[in-house]
């Protein structure tokens, strides 16, 4: 039997579905079948992804808010009703030496990377664990398995989602409900097109990933993809490597 990867009569969330990733995600979940609550601290934004979702005969309903805000993240919890996928891509990066970081950007790149998965996810992971059924995808990055330099704040974060994906596909399994990551190196999105239009900095990155190439949002969708269908009905508590190569060195 072929695996499935239609997502058809499913309910996708997506956070940071405003832009990158976020938006190529809640795309690519439309595609295959699903129809969308969008998530983002940008109205317009949103409303551009769910023009683009709704073209193709999804459903997609707008839910403005702030995933570092756990009242936001009950009100979007409570409007969304049934929901079947989870992708927390709301994130960030503030890239600076080690010595340089501020106390107010460590805190911001944990609030939104770490903290917001962790709500949004609790909140989430609640109803579905009611059901006995769901999908919930953390969108981490290779550097939650390795260091990068300039990098001490989102590598921390990024770990960080790396152990909350493990512990809450332990707490979860026996509820019916998976939870895994996917793990990108450099992407081409709005936040990290500021540092790879550098072009020494764009071939260093380069020479470091073994396929030779920079990543693109299709490349992280496929993942999610997978993750969120009933082809990874056995896959929990995994991270998912899309990096080229990049760790395995």
């Amino acid at each position: 039997m072929v695996a499935s990867f239609d997502l058809s009569g499913r309910v996708a969330l997506v956070t940071g579905a405003g832009r990158g990733i976020g938006e190529a995600c809640a795309l690519g979940l439309g595609e295959a079948g699903a129809d969308l609550v969008l998530v983002s601290r940008s109205p317009e934004e949103l409303a551009r992804t769910a023009e683009r979702a709704e073209a193709t005969g999804r459903r997609a309903q707008v839910a403005p808010g702030d995933v570092t805000s756990a009242q936001d993240v009950r009100t979007i919890a409570e409007g969304a009703g049934r929901v079947d996928i989870l992708v927390n891509s709301a994130g960030t990066n503030i890239p600076e030496p080690f010595l340089d970081v501020s106390e107010e950007n460590f805190d911001a790149l944990l609030a939104v990377n770490l903290k917001g998965t962790f709500l949004m996810s609790q909140a989430i992971g609640r109803s579905m664990a009611e059901r006995g059924d769901g999908s919930i995808v953390n969108i981490s990055s290779q550097m939650g398995h390795v260091g990068g330099p300039n990098r001490t704040a989102y590598c921390a974060s990024k770990h960080g989602v790396e152990g909350l994906t493990k512990a809450m596909a332990l707490d979860l399994a026996p509820r019916g409900v998976r939870v895994n990551s996917v793990a990108p190196t450099y992407i081409e999105t709005p936040m990290s097109s500021g540092f790879l239009r550098d072009p020494v900095f764009r071939a260093n990155t380069v020479g470091r990933i073994p396929l030779g190439r920079i990543g693109r949002v299709d490349d992280v969708v496929g993942a999610v993809l997978y993750l969120a269908s009933p082809a990874a009905s056995l896959v929990t508590g995994a991270s998912l490597l899309v990096d080229g190569g990049y760790t395995a060195q």
